[in-house]
């Protein structure tokens, strides 16, 4: 089995790859950092799994599609792809420079759009897999001092309905992940506690069980929020 995941180094993507790699997944990382990535695959190592590594800018379309592109020439197939790469930069939408809300698109949207069709695709012509999308409490409901977050995880959201509505016929899962405050990096420095915060532990631990469930259920939607913030 192997699986594809964005961004991913911190947060919600370091917590799923290695839960992936410690349950037998082969794994290919993206992100922009060299060095993380291979400072995390010589972690992920230990657990006996092939890693593959990345260094994609996922803003930049002309190293996505690089990426795609690689991805054809030297792994093929993945059963799992987990969009997760993402940007978070607060202000109000009003006042906000354009490049705010350009960036903010680029990364929540455009980055999973055009790799969940390279993707999707294949899943469609073998007829199994299972795309993942981290969403946010933002694509149900915009959050204050995050106008343009919100804008394009709502569109990620959309992204994920229609990409489930066209790969069910052939088998193929799409589960999206509505997070409210998690303890990624955007909360380094923070006061409030650890336990007042969705960890990224949490959200690896119920996809993996998503994964193990029989092969004719879908899980559309996981709304996971603290449960007091």
């Amino acid at each position: 089995m192997k699986a594809v995941i964005t961004g991913a180094t911190k947060g919600i993507g370091r917590a799923i790859a290695t839960k992936l790699a410690q349950n037998g997944y082969d794994l290919v990382l993206v992100a922009r950092s060299l060095t993380d990535l291979e400072q995390f695959k010589n972690e992920l190592i230990p657990y006996g799994q092939t890693i593959l590594t990345f260094v994609v800018d996922c803003s930049d379309k002309k190293q996505v599609y690089q990426f795609l592109d690689a991805a054809a020439q030297n792994f093929g197939f993945a059963e799992v792809l987990v969009n997760n790469v993402g940007a978070f930069l607060p202000g109000s939408m009003l006042d906000e420079e354009d490049e705010t809300f350009e960036k903010q698109q680029q990364l929540n949207v455009n980055a999973g759009y055009y790799v969940s069709k390279y993707f999707g695709k294949l899943m469609r012509s073998e007829r199994q897999g299972h795309i993942f999308n981290i969403c946010s409490v933002a694509s149900r409901a915009p959050v204050k001092n995050g106008g343009s977050y919100s804008v394009t995880k709502a569109a990620m959201l959309s992204l994920n309905h229609v990409l489930r509505q066209e790969l069910a016929p052939y088998n193929v899962k799409v589960t999206a992940f509505l997070p409210g405050s998690t303890k990624t990096s955007s909360w380094e420095g923070t006061t409030i506690p650890d336990e007042k915060f969705v960890q990224p532990e949490d959200i690896a631990e119920t996809l993996f069980t998503i994964l193990k469930l029989s092969k004719g259920v879908n899980v559309d939607e996981v709304l996971i929020t603290p449960l007091d913030f």
